[in-house]
């Protein structure tokens, strides 16, 4: 990667044109070939930027340029939309290469799978008297999160998201009609599981007779007591 500070002004031309004046800005050039031009605010998000694939070429100034106090111009081109990048450096601050080799990835924490397995080996946070059947109960259309039971015997459909939505609850029901025709398990109550649970989500659910349950996965891993809290 290179990282350039550098007074500059960028011209974007294509489906869409846009101009920065001139300023202070930070240009990553990376790669992949991708070039981001950055300010010192707006967050994560670049104010211009061209993505692979494209082509990167640094040019001499003209005559009208130079005069202007341009003293090299990048032009980056993408390669299947023809749109053109371009950069008028006017002075360079700082100027670094380094090769940041090979990266994992993003490695996402409280993945359905963590929740799934918490919520197995808590499950008594569904209820008391609940009971873990087990994870990953095979369906003809699919697995079913959690199979559990409660205190009186009956089974428990459990699905588990991060973010509950309509077409979760949509899941659940197509589990449920399916669990309710076998009758070593019938009847099969829902219980719809997420770290939050979109009103609409709710109002569905609530009115099929499924359960909502709010999963709070800091205290679920024991790195957040919920009765300690203030607020």
């Amino acid at each position: 990667m290179r990282l350039v500070i550098a007074t500059c002004s960028v011209d974007y031309a294509g489906r869409l044109s846009a101009h920065l004046p001139l300023a202070t800005r930070v240009i990553m050039l990376k790669s992949d070939g991708s070039v981001l031009i950055h300010s010192d605010g707006g967050s994560y998000k670049p104010l211009n930027w061209m993505a692979p694939p494209c082509t990167f070429e640094a040019l001499a100034p003209e005559d009208a340029q130079k005069e202007a106090g341009v003293v090299e111009t990048w032009k980056v081109i993408h390669q299947k939309t023809s749109d053109i990048l371009v950069v008028n450096i006017h002075e360079i601050h700082e100027d670094t290469s380094r090769e940041l080799g090979s990266d994992p990835g993003l490695i996402k924490d409280g993945v359905e799978s963590d929740l799934q397995k918490l919520l197995a080996e808590q499950i008594e946070i569904v209820g008391e008297g609940v009971s873990l059947v087990r994870r990953e109960y095979m369906t003809a259309i699919g697995p079913v999160d959690i199979l559990a039971t409660d205190s009186q015997g009956q089974s428990i459909a459990i699905e588990i998201k991060r973010r509950g939505d309509i077409d979760g609850v949509e899941q659940l029901t197509r589990y449920l009609e399916l669990l309710n025709r076998d009758p070593l398990l019938a009847p099969v109550r829902g219980v719809y599981a997420a770290q939050e649970i979109k009103p609409q989500a709710r109002t569905l659910a609530e009115d099929r007779g499924i359960a909502c349950l709010v999963l709070d996965y800091d205290h679920m891993r024991g790195l957040d007591n919920a009765s300690e809290r203030l607020f």
